[in-house]
C-alpha cells in the first residue's frame, strides 16, 4: 500500500513538473511578443521622427524665364532644309541650352502658332510656324511655355488647338491658352515645392472675334484683374507654394514699364503673387522687389526678346536684340511652411543674325559668357563684339541690383 503510495506522489510530482515546465515556456513567449511589440511600436515613432526631420529640411528649386520668341520669315527660310523639306531651328538655342537644362523649371513667352503647313508658314502680322519650333524648344530643355499672348489667335480657333496638341507632342506643358472648359490651375511639384503657373494676356489683336464669348472666354486668359485675383486664390487653395505670372503686356519697344504695368503688378503681389514675368515690349524693362508680409516678391516688366528676327536694322531698335534669362532660386522651410525667394540671377542674351556661306543663322547669344570667354570671342566680329558689350551694360542698368 506503501509502495502504491509513493508510486502516487512521484506520478503528480512529474505532472506538476510539467506543467511548470509549459507555463514557463508559455511566460517567456508571451513576453518576448510584448517586447517585440514594444519595440515595433518605438520603431514607428521613430519612422514618425525620421519623417518629420526629412520634411523640416530646407528644400531648393531653380526656376528660369525667357522672354518673347518669335519666328519671323527669314528665320523660317533660314531652318529649312530643301533636301528632306524639313525645318531645323535647333542651333538656334545651342549656346543657351546648358543654362535652360540647368534650372529645374524653364519657361519662356512662346509668341506664335503652330496651326499646320495647309495654312502656309508665316510671320508677322500673323504668325504661323513649323511645329519644328516646339521640337527646338524641347532640344533646348524648356519645361513649359506661356501661350497667352496678342498672336495667340493668329490662325484661329484650331492655332491655339494645334499649338497646344503640338507642346504636348513633344512633351511639354502650356499655360495660358486651353482646348477644354474648366481647366485647373496648373501646378508644378519641383523638388518637392509646389510651383503655380498663371498668364494673361491684353488682347490679341483684334482676332478675338474669331471665337465666339464662351470660347473666349476659356480658350485664352485675358487681362481681368477679378479674373486674376480669383486665380491666385484658386492656386492658394490648391496648396500652391509659390505663385508664378507670366503676363503679356505693356507698350511695344518702350524701356520703362506704363503706370498700368506698375498698378497691376503691384496688384498681383498683394493678392498673393510671388513672381511676375513680363512680356510684349519686345524690349528689356526693368525689375522691382516687393516686400509684403517680410518676405521678398519680384517683378521683371519685360524679359525682352529671347528670339526674333527684330534688331537695329528692320526695325530701326537696336534695343530687340536683346533679352535677358533670369534665374530665380526658391527656397522652402518646411518646418515653417514657407517659401523665399533666395536667389536673383540675370543673365543677359543677344540675338546673333550672321551669314554661314550662303545661309542665313540665327544664335541666342549668353553675353557674359562670350565677353569672358576669349575662345567664343574669337567667333564675333570686331562689330558684334562691341554691340554685345554695350547689350550687356544697357540690360543690365535695368536690373535691380
Amino acid at each position: 500500500m506503501k509502495k502504491w503510495r509513493n508510486r502516487f506522489i512521484i506520478f503528480v510530482c512529474l505532472i506538476a513538473a510539467v506543467f511548470c515546465g509549459v507555463y514557463t515556456v508559455y511566460r517567456v513567449r508571451q513576453e518576448k511578443m510584448e517586447t517585440s511589440s514594444i519595440y515595433e511600436d518605438k520603431s514607428e515613432e521613430l519612422t514618425a521622427v525620421q519623417q518629420e526631420e526629412v520634411y523640416s529640411e530646407l528644400k531648393e528649386a531653380t526656376i528660369l524665364a525667357a522672354g518673347d520668341i518669335m519666328f519671323h520669315e527669314p528665320q523660317i527660310r533660314a531652318a529649312y532644309n530643301e533636301g528632306n523639306d524639313t525645318y531645323d531651328f535647333k542651333d538656334t538655342f545651342k549656346w543657351v541650352k546648358p543654362y535652360i537644362s540647368s534650372s529645374d523649371l524653364s519657361i519662356a513667352n512662346l509668341e506664335t502658332v503652330t496651326a499646320g503647313k495647309q495654312y502656309g508658314y508665316k510671320g508677322y502680322p500673323n504668325f504661323n510656324s513649323p511645329e519644328e519650333v516646339i521640337e527646338a524648344l524641347k532640344y533646348a530643355e524648356f519645361d513649359v511655355l506661356s501661350t497667352a499672348n496678342n498672336h495667340s489667335l493668329d490662325q484661329g480657333k484650331n492655332g491655339i488647338i494645334s499649338t497646344i496638341d503640338n507642346i504636348e507632342k513633344y512633351g511639354l506643358k502650356n499655360f495660358g491658352t486651353y482646348k477644354t472648359p474648366n481647366h485647373s490651375v496648373l501646378i508644378e511639384n519641383v523638388n518637392n515645392i509646389n510651383i503655380a503657373l498663371l498668364s494673361y494676356t491684353y488682347g490679341c489683336n483684334g482676332m478675338e472675334q474669331t471665337l465666339s464669348s464662351e470660347e473666349l472666354g476659356y480658350m485664352i486668359n485675358l487681362i481681368d484683374e477679378e479674373k486674376i485675383r480669383s486665380d491666385i486664390e484658386e492656386a492658394k487653395k490648391q496648396k500652391a507654394d509659390l505663385i508664378v505670372v507670366f503676363i503679356h503686356w505693356g507698350n511695344e519697344y518702350q524701356r520703362s514699364p506704363n503706370e498700368n504695368q506698375i498698378s497691376l503688378g503691384e496688384k498681383m503681389v498683394k493678392w498673393g503673387a510671388n513672381i511676375v514675368f513680363g512680356s510684349h515690349p519686345h524690349v528689356v524693362q526693368g525689375s522691382q522687389i516687393i516686400k509684403k508680409d517680410g518676405k521678398n516678391n519680384f517683378i521683371i516688366y519685360s524679359l525682352g526678346n529671347f528670339l526674333s528676327n527684330q534688331r537695329l536694322e528692320t526695325v530701326d531698335n537696336k534695343y530687340t536684340e536683346d533679352g535677358v534669362m533670369v534665374q530665380i532660386q526658391v527656397e522652402k522651410n518646411y518646418e515653417r511652411d514657407e517659401t523665399i525667394i533666395k536667389n536673383i540671377t540675370y543673365i543677359p542674351t543677344w540675338v546673333r543674325k550672321y551669314k554661314d556661306g550662303n545661309k542665313l543663322k540665327y544664335e541666342i547669344i549668353p553675353v557674359k559668357e562670350f565677353l569672358d570667354n576669349k575662345e567664343e570671342q574669337g567667333l564675333l566680329t570686331t562689330k558684334e563684339y562691341t554691340r554685345i558689350e554695350d547689350s550687356y551694360k544697357d540690360t543690365m542698368d535695368k536690373m535691380i541690383k
